[in-house]
């Protein structure tokens, strides 16, 4: 490889907005679908903070028919005047990082989520125009912004008014971003959940690309309202109960409510900014519920003083929690520009102490549900400690012959003893089985065939479960339980990865899979061990060569390279590549591609799952209406000569 010249002329100074659409990625995450909403997000955030400091109490977001968002708030109005550096203080905000009314005691914020500074701006250079109007009282005044940022209008004055607020419009650069596509649903539950956490704020939100549609959200005790959506199909234990408090300038408001499941739900926000990796906030709630139960259960008999109290995870089984802090914009840190989890380090004790003092005043006042949920959790320890000493059995060769029954047949088992690096491949049919135990790394990689589609646990109880082959092989192959007795570190692989064909078929069984570990084995997935597996759509051959590619757009880009005298090849599945075909695409962990399973927003998962695989068909119906796209082609064989 010849050597890169590094030197002076090496150094390169980003200049205006440049930055961000050079690596858009450290400003929004990504530039999948994700990253394209955090578009949305990042201007609605500038409009709640504005309602959070009580200016103005209704948002509206727009789905134009162009493609472009529109989001208009009822606030102050963004501030027009002329700026210290010279320039209209409108296109301050939209063209220079880090600036902004936040950053300073007088800027009119108690509190606010967007603290960077770099929202509107980073969308302005997203985009491939930005078009801004203000309305502060007397005057309307207007904004465009072309190419990222790069052309600059001038500010104009059309009109007047005695309305305040901001409209701020938007379209995406399809250069970009993979797709500008906007998902109707998923902006419809980002705008329900702010409308959950911010009393008496109207969100709209409005759909004018095909036929229009409408939905608006305001709730009183949106906290409530919150977990009653969540719960919605789940048996409570008692009614919501909400709560609030301040300790050390920082407000505490949540709302909690146990059901009969044994999954934990926990839902964080900080100044209505979700903080999906948690933080010091669900810290010091998850303490504060671990310690006051044990407090309780002592007292009250359940616990003797030389028993072991209960574990947190015990605790919090089939708990549902929302918590939203109001914190100070002197306390305010997140880690990430995405401010996804909350570092306050104050946070945590200010949690702990409102979420203690009314966790002991409801068991108090609540004897006959405080008992209920004791009972509950003591089971759940017994359940835990049970299938600790079952496990522990197996691994020290007492209590193995179940399993190997079981097993016995159907899984290759890896070779090597060292958890940490093996991996179970969970494959669709004994074909597709067959190539990948001819082709896998032996020592490190299982294959497990699973024959036909899985049973739908959405709908089935876990004795069924239990009693269902496929699902009952994966239960012992992996070795660490299942349901509430389920835990990742046992598990006996530390990647499980589901390899299904790229048809129908293959996307319901990943489908079937994925709702079982979401329900059986969440752990799973919150230790980032769940994993999809890539396999390729095309082959292209030439002179002797071949190429694999995973999208149509890598197909044109490989067709368009090689001119003509190339054969394609679409496969229907898996089974038709021979097992070094298999390892080279899609087994090699040096050449293969992985989806790691997570779950970015715990409220819409459990939706989606409900939606998905529950017996409701016509939310089904709904949501694949709003998101899939559904195209003409045909598996094909095309020879290009």
């Amino acid at each position: 490889m010849p050597k890169q010249q590094y030197d002076e002329s090496s150094i390169v100074i980003l200049e205006g907005l440049d930055a961000v659409r050079k690596r858009p990625g450290m400003y929004i995450g990504s530039t999948d679908s994700k990253g394209l909403h955090h578009l949305v997000w990042e201007i609605v955030d500038n409009a709640i903070d504005e309602a959070l400091n009580g200016y103005g109490d209704e948002i509206t977001i727009i789905l134009e028919k162009d493609g472009s968002v529109t989001v208009e708030d009822h606030g102050r109005g963004m501030p027009v005047g002329k700026h210290k550096s010279g320039v209209s203080t409108l296109q301050v905000i939209f063209t220079i990082l880090h600036a902004g009314g936040k950053f300073t005691s007088h800027g009119g914020y108690t509190s606010a989520g967007g603290l960077h500074g770099v929202g509107a701006s980073v969308v302005n250079a997203l985009c491939t125009w930005c078009k801004v109007m203000v309305h502060d009282g007397k005057d309307v005044w207007s904004m465009t912004f072309e190419n990222g940022g790069s052309k600059i209008g001038k500010l104009e004055k059309v009109g007047k008014t005695n309305h305040t607020g901001s409209i701020v419009s938007f379209k995406p650069d399809p250069s970009i971003f993979k797709s500008v596509h906007f998902s109707y649903s998923t902006i419809c539950e980002r705008a329900q959940e702010d409308a959950f956490l911010l009393k008496g704020l109207k969100m709209i939100v409005r759909d004018k690309r095909k036929e229009e549609r409408e939905v608006v959200y305001q709730y009183e005790d949106g906290l409530k309202a919150f977990i009653e959506e969540v719960n919605q199909d789940h048996t409570p234990m008692h009614d919501p109960i909400s709560f609030r408090g301040e300790s050390n300038q920082i407000i505490v408001e949540g709302c909690f409510q146990y059901t009969d499941e044994y999954q934990e739900n926990i839902f964080s926000f900080t100044n209505m900014v979700r903080t999906r990796d948690g933080g010091s906030h669900e810290t010091g709630a998850k303490q504060a519920f671990t310690k006051v139960f044990n407090e309780y259960a002592r007292k009250n008999g359940f616990l003797k003083e030389k028993d072991k109290g209960f574990e947190g995870n015990d605790v919090r089984e089939g708990l549902t929690l929302v918590i939203n802090l109001t914190i100070p914009e002197d306390y305010l840190q997140f880690e990430g520009q995405t401010k996804e989890k909350l570092g306050t380090p104050e946070a945590k004790p200010a949690t702990e102490t409102v979420v203690s003092e009314n966790l002991r005043y409801f068991l108090e006042e609540n004897k006959e549900v405080a008992n209920a949920l004791v009972r509950k959790i003591i089971k759940a320890a017994q359940a835990r400690n049970a299938a600790r000493k079952a496990r522990a059995d197996i691994r020290n060769g007492k209590g193995k012959n179940r399993s190997e029954r079981v097993l016995s047949g159907k899984l290759a088992s890896a070779q090597s003893k060292d958890a940490r690096r093996k991996e179970l491949y969970l494959v669709e049919g004994d074909s597709a089985g067959g190539s990948a135990k001819q082709g896998r790394d032996s020592k490190y990689q299982a294959i497990l065939p699973l024959r036909g589609k899985v049973l739908n646990t959405e709908k089935a109880s876990l004795e069924a479960i239990e009693k269902n082959e496929e699902l009952n092989t994966i239960i012992h192959a992996l070795g660490a339980g299942v349901g509430a007795n389920f835990t990742a570190e046992d598990s006996n692989y530390y990647k499980v990865i589901i390899m299904t064909d790229a048809d129908d078929d293959g996307a319901h069984i990943q489908n079937l899979l994925l709702t079982f570990f979401y329900r059986y084995m969440r752990d799973l997935i919150t230790h980032e061990m769940l994993y999809i597996a890539l396999p390729p759509l095309y082959r292209i051959a030439k002179a002797g060569k071949e190429y694999y590619l995973y999208t149509n757009e890598e197909l044109d880009e490989k067709k368009n390279e090689l001119k003509n005298g190339y054969t394609i090849t679409r496969y229907k599945g898996l089974g038709e590549m021979n097992a070094t075909q298999l390892w080279d695409t899609t087994m090699n962990p040096e050449s293969r591609t992985l989806l790691c399973v997570t779950i970015e927003n715990a409220m819409m998962a459990e939706k989606r799952v409900t939606e998905l695989m529950g017996d409701k068909a016509e939310l089904r119906r709904n949501w694949i209406e709003d998101n899939v796209v559904f195209t003409l082609e045909d598996d094909y064989k095309e020879v290009n000569a």
